[in-house]
């Protein structure tokens, strides 16, 4: 099996809710044959009589239907109302739930096995198969209420942004592994490639670059002893007919189809191999709460504490120049990463311009910025002085009432609220 081929079912596997629920159907009838298997051989029955355990176990039944329809039902509510009221590119974190998916998956095995044993009910009850439809009912109503719980929580703004934060998180930290201890240029370094292209290989379908085999692509160069140049980046969306790779150098060596087969596309990006999208959702949410049919400025300022920490993790990272190199120190694969400047425009311009006649949200971005600057080296301070010029002339062009300008232009970790150092937005721009 390639590379595409594991990356696309593992990818399927990760965002459908459904395989684990079809595979508990027939774990559920293997279950319920293994017990009226053992109850036969032990010789295992209840003292309860037939009528009365088919009324018990039937109820059950339906019971786990109803179960089965309403987790259903609350999985597609949070869809819809993800999609609404934050954003679209949510959705698939509905669906790559744990508590979800384990939860929808009890309630088909307990359902099926229930209607297995409903069955089996002749003359005698078998003990065990009745016991365990039984019993196993009541743990999956335990199960539901916390279904419900986490369902409900993961609909406030709070706990979505937060679990895209953690998700952010976790992708820059296995694409930057490093800490910062000097500073990248990617688009320096790739610029010094310094040889002529000797072919291209063309990509042959639409979609975005969801992720690619960094290692296979550099153990393709090594061993036709060429550079490979991946021409768009993660995230980027590539027609069919555009150019997908640059060869340099021993080009007629390599197999163009394995090319291709190295690289995943897809309908919308995913964290796999994405540092910025969880900005995006981010900056997304931000975005449509100050928009003028929403107008909750809190929410934008709950997207902005995530931000605020994201960038600072990244600020501390060492941002990899998108060169792999093999055993001998040969460059073998380059491709486009984003920088600094890169991660502080998505993070901060949208809301600053969406926001600009919100004083909650001019408070919180120079809380944000002025944090950052205190906290990271130097070299990552340029970009973010710069925005806090555009605040500070945004906020002088959007309040035409000067103690409106001075209250927008003050420092506020809440927004309006908190407790504030008094900065002014022109004053920490001098220090």
């Amino acid at each position: 099996m390639t590379w595409l081929r594991r990356h696309q079912l593992h990818q399927y596997i990760l965002t459908s809710i459904w395989p684990l629920p079809v595979l508990s159907i027939f774990a559920g009838l293997i279950a319920v044959a293994f017990c009226n298997w053992l109850d036969r051989t032990l010789g295992l029955r209840s003292i309860v009589s037939p009528d009365t355990a088919r009324i018990v176990i039937g109820t059950v039944a339906g019971s786990m239907f109803t179960l089965v329809v309403v987790g259903s039902s609350a999985v597609l509510l949070a869809v819809q109302l993800g999609s609404a009221q934050l954003t679209p590119r949510i959705i698939m974190l509905v669906y790559r739930s744990k508590v979800r998916k384990f939860s929808l998956t009890a309630f088909f095995f307990t359902f099926t096995f229930s209607v297995g044993a409903l069955v089996r009910i002749t003359d005698s009850v078998p003990l065990l198969t009745a016991y365990a439809a039984s019993y196993g009912f009541l743990l999956n109503l335990g199960l539901f209420i916390y279904f419900i719980d986490d369902m409900g929580k993961t609909l406030r703004p709070s706990s979505a942004l937060r679990l895209v934060a953690r998700a952010g998180r976790e992708v820059i930290h296995s694409v930057y592994p490093q800490r910062l201890q000097t500073e990248s240029v990617p688009a320096e370094q790739l610029k010094s490639i310094g040889h002529k292209s000797t072919g291209i290989v063309y990509n042959d379908s639409d979609g975005v670059v969801l992720a690619f085999d960094k290692k296979g692509l550099v153990s393709i160069a090594q061993k036709a002893n060429c550079l490979i140049e991946l021409v768009p980046a993660v995230g980027d969306f590539i027609a069919e007919g555009d150019p997908l790779f640059r060869l340099f150098e021993n080009a007629e060596a390599l197999d163009r189809q394995h090319l291709q087969n190295s690289v995943a596309l897809g309908q919308e990006r995913t964290f796999e191999q994405d540092p910025m999208f969880a900005l995006r959702i981010i900056v997304d949410i931000a975005t449509k709460a100050l928009s003028p049919a929403i107008n909750d400025p809190t929410t934008a300022v709950l997207a902005i504490d995530q931000i605020h920490h994201l960038l600072r993790d990244i600020g501390t990272r060492y941002l990899a120049e998108g060169i792999e190199k093999d055993d001998s120190g040969n460059w073998r694969l380059v491709y486009r990463t984003p920088n600094w400047e890169d991660f502080v425009r998505l993070g901060v311009t949208e809301i600053r311009h969406y926001g600009a006649t919100s004083i909650q949200i001019t408070r919180r971005l120079q809380a944000l910025l002025e944090n950052i600057i205190e906290t990271l080296p130097s070299t990552r301070i340029p970009p973010l002085r710069e925005e806090l010029q555009l605040l500070f002339s945004t906020v002088q062009r959007s309040f035409s009432e000067p103690r409106d300008r001075v209250m927008a232009g003050i420092s506020d970790p809440q927004g309006v609220g908190g407790r504030s150092d008094g900065n002014h937005i022109e004053e920490v721009i001098v220090k």
